[in-house]
This record gives C-alpha cells, structure tokens and sequence, in this order.
C-alpha cells in the first residue's frame, strides 16, 4: 500500500482502477518553407478549424456544466485572435521562413512560459489554456488528431495535466476521479471537475507503473491510496457509501423550511454565475438567489455588454424565480477576473487595486448602463442591488446618488421599475469599522468572507505558498463577522453570508447564535446547510 498526499477541490471519495492518460503530443521539426504565403494560409485555415472543434466544445460544456464554467472555450476563441499571439506566428512564418506548425509551437511555448512565469496564480493558471490551443492548432496541421476513447470500466484517470479541452472530453459515464502532477486549484480545469462533482488531487508525484492498479481518492483529507490494504479499502467503501446514502437523505430536506428547532427562521439563498445556473438553484430548492455574480455577463462578452443584453439576463433570472429575491451584485471586474476590452492598467497589487465599485464610479457611463438593466428587470420580479468592495460612506452616498439618476431616466422615458432593496458587500475590515453608519444607508449587508479574510490576514488567497497561513477561522474574521451583524440589527437591517464560509457546516451554529439571518451558498451547498440548520437546538 502506497499513500501520497496531493491538493483536493472537492470532499468527496473516489474508490476504482487506475487508467493513466499519456497524451501524445505531435514531434514538430523545424523545417525552412519557401511560399510564406501558403504557409500562412495554411496556419489561418487550422486556426479556422480549431475555432469550430472550441465552438462545439463550447456548446457541449453548456450543457453538461453550464454557461459560466463553458466560457473558458469561449475566452479560448478569442486567444485565437490574440494580435500578439498571431504576430509571434507571423514573426517565425515571414521573418525566418519556418514552417507554421514550428511557428505555432514555438510562439505557444513562449507565450505559456511567460503566463507561469507571473506571480499572480489566477495568471499562472492561463499557461495551460494557452498550450492548449498551441497543441489543437499543430494537431490540425500535422493532421493528427485524436480523442480519448471512451472507457471501458469505471476509472480514476491519472496524467501529468489536463486541459480543460480534455476535461469536457473525457467519458462522465465512467469517470470516477482524477489526480494529475500539475494543475492549480484556480485553473479552469479544476473548476469545471468540481462542477461535474468529480473530486480531483492535484500536485501529485504520479507514476505510469499505477496503470490498472486499484486506488482510493480521499477528497476529504487530500489523498491518494494506490493498492490499499483490505481494512483501508473497506473503511472507504462504507464512507463513499455513507456520502451516498447522506445526498439521498438531503432529498427529504425539499420544500422544508430552513429553521432551527427553536424557531429561528434562516434564509438560505443560492449564488449564481449566470442564468444557466437556474437549473442547479431550483433543482436544491433555494429559497432565493443571495448573489447572482453578474462579472461573469461581462466575463464571457468580447465587448462591453449592452443594456438589452445584461436586461434580458436579469429578466429571465428574475421571472424564473418568480416571488423569490434576487440580489444582483454589481460589475465586480478587476484583481483575478479582468476583461481584454476594458483596457484596466497592470498593476503591482491588483487585489486592492482599481476593481469592482472603483471602476463604476470612475466610468459611470458602465455602471449606468448596468443599473439601467437592473431596475428594468426589477419590473418582473423581486430584485435587490448590492455593491461590492464598499470602503467608505462618501462611495454608498455617490453609488445612490447615480441610482437615483438612473430612476429620473427611466421616469422621463415612461420606463416601468420597482424601488428595490439596496445593500453593500461586507468585505473590507474599513466596511466593518464603519459597518455601525453604513447600516444607517443601507437595507442589508452581505458578508463576503473570502476577502474579507484575505484583507483582514494580510494574506494573498491565490498564492498556493500561503495556504498554511490563511485561516478563516481566526478569530479576527470571526469578531469582525460578529461585529457588522450587531451594527446591522442595531440600525433594523438584515444581515447575511454570501461568502465561502457560509457553506461550512462546522460554522454553522456558530453564524446562527451570532445572530445571522442569511446564508448565501453554492446550489449543491443548500441542502446540507438546511439539515443541519434544522438541527441546531440554539
């Protein structure tokens, strides 16, 4: 029996045989062409075609993971366009008379060096997208292209990485897990593994030798048993066991109300990324959506969306649900999530860089056009705003001051909107020291935990290198919590939890005696968080 200890991304066990996937990458030579222009063309017309392989790996992410994880084939398409991308091509092609496939390899890896050569992880993470495209264009040249089979048993499939290209390729029928040598828990192709509910260790020593041998993913300590003694073997089988028997008993928790035994009634919403998302919130039985990340409109846009655009969007999510609330946080771009056609300016800290409210209130012709889709969508449902990274009350006042400008526009246009709530993102330790007056401006506060515990730990949440450091458990995180749900209820607004940390079950009776009224989680996250609410004697 082996052991070997690697980073999970989702808490879940995963027991079966071992396939290692050994991709075959195609040997480019360096060969001197004479016709630069066929060269060329030939490069523009495999960069054609693995446009529309992406275009139908797109459409087939949508419907397997939804809108916002399928994206990345989406961000894809565009690097394809990518004028530095296409001049490092031409550069070999024109300037040194060398094959396209040599151009594209070379100009990939170089391009792929830099992105794992930067600091920030979310960066890092964009050197396998970028080889990725790199190797579908030479594929298509040398015209040696192959998919994986699909698999004849259920697996855990090993390799040294996996694109996310592979990821949406692989057989889900008989996926059990994955554990791959390199990759990063912000990488897209983590992110679409947890979305498909397939646990994954990363940053493990693989070997080929473990091909069709017997293995144990433990997503819940993060790790990987290869050839597990009998005892080891039992003990996970009857926890995968228990974790299926556990989601069947969460079904019973549909329709029910999420209040503890002694009464207190908690509101346990959903968030979402996109309108895709709907099927996941009704699917768990939200009782509303507590933070629908509108970013990811922007996000998977080439262009700066339209009103009509972000009006539909927030229209469907707000007619689908109907009575239920909606809170829509406003363009929240910048730090780990940018957007080529903003044109924002590299900085040296962009988590407390120009980000989120920053920008809307510096270019608030965005933030109108935004606001302006908002309260046209609040006609046709029960729709609140909330603004992130709110640091000081001067900001609250101006954001309202805009909001009211917005409503006089659609007035004179005899345009039909609903006064809604608005509220701020608790989310910066300035927030929480003010949260006493800003609660005097507001209807409710969102706390959101992951950035709060990254500002008030001083601690970069991106950076692998500072895992051991980052606590949001400490207690600081748990005093300015306390501190802001106190300010709220002393000024009579609600308070809730849209962050990471209000889907811990192990804080949930604490969030609950201090007094939360809120808690915002993933959709698969709703269940469990009404078991045990429904539990707590407080």
């Amino acid at each position: 029996m082996e052991q070997y200890i690697g980073k999970t991304t989702l808490q879940k066990m995963a027991i079966g045989k071992i396939f290692y996937y050994e991709k075959k990458l195609v040997e480019v030579k360096r060969k001197e062409i004479t016709d630069i222009d066929r060269e060329w063309k030939r490069f523009d017309d495999a960069r054609a075609e693995a446009g529309q392989q992406l275009q139908a790996l797109y459409e087939k992410a949508v419907k397997e993971v939804g809108e916002a994880e399928a994206s990345i084939f989406e961000v894809h398409l565009m690097m394809l366009q990518d004028e530095d991308y296409e001049e490092g091509i031409r550069n070999i092609i024109t300037n040194q008379g060398l094959c396209a496939e040599y151009a594209v390899e070379v100009t990939g890896d170089n391009f792929s060096n830099m992105f794992r050569a930067m600091d920030d992880e979310y960066m890092k993470a964009r050197a396998t997208d970028v080889k990725d495209i790199s190797n579908r264009i030479v594929s298509i040249l040398c015209g040696n292209q192959k998919e994986m089979h699909p698999f004849e048993e259920p697996v855990i499939l090993v390799a040294d990485d996996l694109a996310p290209s592979d990821t949406v390729q692989l057989d889900k029928q008989n996926l059990l897990g994955l554990v791959t040598r390199y990759g990063s828990s912000n990488s897209h192709t983590a992110i679409l593994a947890k979305t498909m509910n397939i646990p994954l260790l990363i940053d493990v020593d693989i070997s080929k030798e473990w091909n069709n041998r017997l293995a144990i993913i433990n997503g819940y300590e993060g790790t990987l048993v290869i050839d597990p003694e009998e005892d080891v073997r039992k003990e996970a089988e009857e926890k995968l066991k228990q974790d299926v028997l556990k989601q069947e008993l969460l079904q019973n928790m549909k329709g029910k109300e999420t209040i503890t035994q002694s009464g207190k009634k908690i509101n346990l919403y959903a968030n979402i990324g996109d309108v895709s998302d709907l099927d996941e919130v009704q699917k768990n039985d939200a009782e509303g959506i507590g933070l629908f990340r509108s970013e990811f409109i922007y996000l998977k846009s080439s262009g700066l969306p339209t009103e009509q655009e972000q009006f539909l969007a927030y229209k469907t999510v707000a007619q689908a649900m109907g009575e239920k609330k909606v809170i829509i946080r406003t363009l929240d771009i910048g730090a780990d999530k940018q957007v080529d056609y903003l044109n924002l300016p590299g900085e040296e800290n962009p988590a407390l860089g120009y980000r989120a409210i920053r920008i809307c209130l510096t270019q608030k012709e965005i933030f109108k056009t935004q606001l302006r889709a908002i309260l046209r969508a609040s006609a046709y449902g029960n729709i609140s705003i909330m603004i992130p990274m709110i640091i000081s009350l001067a900001e609250v006042r101006e954001v309202k001051q805009v909001i009211e400008e917005v409503k006089e526009e659609l007035r004179n246009e005899a345009i039909e909107y609903k006064d809604v709530e608005f509220g701020v993102m608790i989310e910066t330790p300035a927030a929480v020291m003010i949260s006493e007056e800003l609660a005097k401006e507001v209807d409710f506060f969102s706390i959101g935990t992951n950035d709060l515990t990254q500002y008030t730990l001083a601690i970069d949440r991106q950076n692998p290198k500072l895992d051991n450091y980052y606590n949001p458990y400490h207690e600081a995180v748990l005093r300015m919590i306390q501190m802001t749900i106190e300010n709220g209820h002393k000024a009579g607004i609600w308070v809730g939890i849209c962050g990471e940390l209000g889907a811990d079950l192990k804080l949930t009776e604490t969030f609950i005696k201090m007094g939360v009224d809120e808690l915002s989680v993933s959709p698969s996250c709703v269940l469990p968080i009404r078991d045990k609410v429904r539990a707590i004697t407080e």
